[in-house]
């Protein structure tokens, strides 16, 4: 059955409208090359009247000054509104990015859901400080919100990660501009008429989509922008915090990770594989907290890797519109070339490839999308390329190692820092490793369990800052202090 194709507007002060010039760019499916959306491509113009349109709204709209009580009852109302349309938004990230829709509807809306409604519980638990002065002054203090946030959200999980920027944008206070990745904009499209419904007023949610040479340099640059939420790559990061600079714009980044999963060898295999298999190929190995460096103690390496071998080509690659699909393809040419020019690279290198590196055998429906087979490399040198950069498809690389001195040199030699995995039995050696694993997050026995109270961010070129919990709100508001003459 042929999908139609739908046309999507910019979504600017409470209403879609065409770009100024009236263009258009395609949106395919990565499993089909069907084209499945024509979206309106925002100019310069466009992103200029969006933000002008964010700061009326914060400054003579009633979002920043109605009560937290009724910010946050909207707000459980914008989820409440996610979770009636779960079929619909999973459906749109689906055929966006190439993801097996059944998890995508089961997990990723459900937890966008969450991160609207943890936020809006989370805003009227705050309160602020007081610092009495002896008997002479009092100062207290109060958080309000920063002004207008520009949120550039990734193309990996584009729905959720866009509302884990938007909730504690909202619920303090503020006014969003959205540029969601132009490769997969059809979901977070939807954000604007959700909040509508939701009672949030017109202009306080606009979202436009298009380059980010045009939307991103525009948003990070313009004066009335006072604050910028990104996810992506490292490389773009440095971009955007050099445009900020000039307006000193405050800037928090999620950026790229190259996690090391380490496999000691007094682990639990009938959990470190298939956790390992599902931190190294989970969408498609799309993910920047891929456990995609796997060090194993040598002394079991042969038998997990035998283990792991067989979990992995027991994955079902296909149309992920089915029922039973585990794995669909890359997001796009781009990218599957990006991924597969790796494959070159592990070659040239001298690693030995255990399974993968070819495209599946597929039906003819989905013969032509970028799918890739789950790809397993051995490599003896952590220092190549393979083991150091950020691949970010269905890649992985087994590296053994035989001390935990060995193990930690290995997992802090990169200029990454986003998360890390341990594997172990052992309370003391758990403890030793978590540690001093340079990272933001570590797993131990498990992956990709998140707290929506606890800081999330990276170190070294990881990103700057942490969102989560009072992390997130002390980004999206600006405390002020008060002092009171008491006589």
């Amino acid at each position: 059955m042929k999908t139609e194709v739908k046309e999507i507007g910019l979504y600017i002060n409470g209403e879609y409208v065409p770009s100024s010039d009236n263009e258009t760019f395609n949106v395919t499916n990565p499993a089909t090359q069907e084209l499945i959306a024509r979206v309106s491509e925002a100019t310069v113009e466009d992103v200029e009247r969006a933000c002008q349109v964010a700061r009326e709204a914060f400054e003579i709209g009633p979002w920043r000054k109605i009560t937290v009580q009724e910010r946050s009852a909207k707000l459980r109302k914008m989820a409440d509104i996610i979770l009636e349309r779960k079929e619909d938004i999973a459906r749109y990230d689906a055929m966006d990015v190439g993801k097996p829709y059944e998890s995508t509807v089961a997990h990723e809306v459900a937890r966008a859901a969450n991160n609207i409604r943890f936020f809006a519980d989370f805003v009227e638990e705050q309160g602020g400080e007081t610092y009495p002065m002896r008997e002479a002054y009092i100062n207290f203090t109060r958080y309000e919100p920063v002004g207008v946030a520009a949120l550039i959200t990734p193309w990996n999980v584009p729905f959720m990660l866009t509302t884990w920027k938007l909730g504690p944008c909202l619920a303090a206070g503020n006014t969003a501009v959205i540029k969601p990745a132009e490769s997969t904009p059809l979901s977070v499209s939807l954000l604007g008429e959700i909040a509508k419904e939701a009672g949030i007023p017109d202009g306080v949610v606009n979202v436009v989509q298009g380059q980010g040479a045009t939307v991103g340099n525009t948003l990070t640059t313009h004066p009335e922008v006072d604050l910028i939420s990104f996810t992506g790559s490292t490389t773009t990061g440095k971009s955007i915090l050099k445009s900020g600079a000039d307006t000193l714009k405050k800037v928090s980044f999620e950026l790229g990770g190259k996690a090391a999963n380490i496999i000691f060898d007094d682990a639990d295999l009938e959990k470190a594989v298939p956790g390992s298999i599902r931190a190294a190929f989970m969408n498609s190995g799309q993910v920047c907290l891929a456990g995609s460096r796997i060090l194993v103690q040598r002394s079991i390496f042969d038998n997990f890797l035998e283990k792991f071998k067989k979990a992995a080509m027991d994955l079902k690659v296909g149309d992920p519109q089915e029922k039973g699909i585990d794995m669909g393809p890359l997001v796009s040419k781009v990218h599957y070339n990006k991924v597969t020019s790796y494959l070159d690279v592990a070659k040239e290198e001298g690693a030995t490839l255990v399974c993968g590196g070819k495209r599946p055998v597929l039906p003819d429906h989905v013969k032509n999308g970028y799918y890739l087979e789950p790809t397993i490399y051995v490599h003896n040198n952590p220092k190549s390329r393979i083991c150091q950069e950020e691949i970010f498809g269905p890649v992985v690389t087994l590296i053994p190692f035989d001390t935990e001195e060995e193990a930690l040199q290995i997992a802090n030699d990169t200029e990454y820092g986003l998360n890390g995995v341990v594997w172990t039995e052992n309370l003391q050696r758990a403890h030793r490793i978590s540690y001093n694993v340079r990272a933001g997050t570590i797993w131990v026995n498990c992956w990709f369990v998140r707290d929506l109270r606890a800081p999330f961010g990276g170190f070294k070129k990881s990103g700057i800052g942490r969102e989560g919990g009072q992390h997130s709100m002390e980004f999206f508001t600006e405390v002020k202090n008060i002092c009171m003459a008491l006589n």
